[in-house]
């Protein structure tokens, strides 16, 4: 089936507001996890997931650490405007360039009252010493464009937001974030800025399990994509042709791609920690076909859009792809890609690189369920029937699945 006639409502299933967890576990890793092997289900708990893992799997982590991106401002009537930052338009180099702006930065958000806040108002903001100032530029197709601004003008935006801002919980999590949202809505390993969602499945992850993975043989390393406010977003159309994907940024380190190199292809050894983290490593693959195509390719044309899966020429061996990807970089001396993708991975998908996936438990109709189902199949139903019968607990704060078909 051409992925585009998929009907997204083959992809539902009740989820009762009593199976989502509203706050996280006391202990990250006593989270359980559903173990999928090659069709048969058991379950144990994060904290002995060594155990369950193949002998000298690469788990391959999203290092990204989100952003205190909701901003609330009240206007001089009391009226209540709410900004959400999404990502920076295309001017910046990156999402590394935007928040290392320093005074001023344009960004793409999303306005809760946008119709309280008319275009060139200015409305202000003011934290101890910081004033920040937001006005209205324009509206965009699903976003507004507003222009920042703030004293002291020596402070980056990123240390302007973590300011004047606070963690952007999920709107599924029906309650307001709380101090300790701050600590446990971040992975133990976030490091570099940008998004405005936690790579949820890294979230179970302790010094006590990596130290249980290290004891059995099994390595790990990180690539970067900053997570969108559409991984929250169910699929609002009736076919998925009709939907946008969300782009996001990525970045990977040229001496991480050998190894994701070496170990996907020689070994077919890696297991992505999450949707995100699946998405960036499968991007290697097509964006490698399109530098295999066109060596000379610039670096504003090599991202991966929502339908080159499906469109490009995927008769290109995966090695050679990652080769030819490898030598791309190093044309232009440059040890880490930087870029974006649009990758929608759906049922009829083939997979390149990750072997298997460890994630959440993801809401209906979404393109994250349409991820699970493109790896495992059918048998999703039966994995997400077993997991609400057995009362494991949903979403973000969660509990989560190793899927290794």
């Amino acid at each position: 089936m051409d992925p585009k006639d998929i009907s997204i409502s083959d992809f539902t299933y009740h989820l009762p507001e009593s199976a989502i967890a509203f706050y996280p576990l006391a202990e990250r890793d006593a989270s359980r996890l559903l173990v999928y092997r090659r069709g048969s289900i058991g379950e144990t708990a994060y904290r002995e997931i060594a155990a369950a893992l193949p002998e000298e799997s690469l788990l391959v982590f999203n290092n990204t650490r989100v952003v205190e991106a909701r901003l609330v401002f009240r206007k001089s009537s009391g009226g209540k405007v709410e900004i959400f930052c999404l990502e920076p338009p295309p001017e910046y180099a990156g999402m590394a360039a935007a928040m290392a702006q320093a005074g001023a930065v344009r960004w793409k958000c999303l306005i809760g009252g946008a119709s309280k806040w008319k275009t060139g108002q200015v409305l202000v903001k003011r934290i101890g010493e910081v004033e920040l100032e937001a006005r209205y530029l324009e509206k965009e197709n699903d976003s507004f464009l507003i222009q920042f601004s703030w004293r002291p003008v020596e402070l980056s935006f990123a240390e302007l937001l973590h300011r004047a801002g606070g963690i952007p919980l999920p709107p599924y999590i029906h309650r307001p974030p709380e101090d300790s949202d701050s600590e446990r809505y971040q992975t133990i390993d976030a490091q570099l800025e940008g998004s405005v969602a936690a790579p949820t499945a890294g979230l179970h992850f302790t010094d006590r399990v990596f130290r249980s993975l290290k004891d059995k043989g099994i390595d790990h390393l990180f690539v970067t994509l900053h997570v969108g406010a559409g991984t929250f977003l169910p699929v609002k159309s009736a076919t998925l042709g009709e939907h946008n994907m969300h782009t996001e940024f990525i970045a990977v380190k040229r001496g991480t791609l050998e190894e994701i190199r070496q170990a996907g292809i020689t070994d077919n050894r890696v297991i992505a920690v999450g949707t995100t983290s699946a998405r960036t490593i499968e991007s290697l693959y097509w964006l490698g076909v399109k530098a295999l195509r066109e060596p000379q390719i610039g670096l504003t044309e090599l991202v991966v859009n929502q339908w080159d899966a499906y469109e490009e020429n995927a008769g290109v061996e995966t090695d050679a792809a990652l080769k030819a990807l490898r030598e791309w970089m190093d044309r232009r001396d440059t040890t880490e890609l930087i870029t974006t993708t649009q990758l929608l991975i759906t049922p009829g998908y083939q997979w390149r690189l990750a072997a298997g996936l460890i994630t959440n438990f993801h809401q209906p109709e979404s393109t994250l369920l349409l991820l699970v189902a493109s790896l495992i199949g059918e048998d999703w139903k039966r994995v997400y029937h077993y997991a609400l019968e057995h009362d494991f607990r949903f979403l973000s704060y969660g509990d989560g699945c190793l899927l290794l078909p």
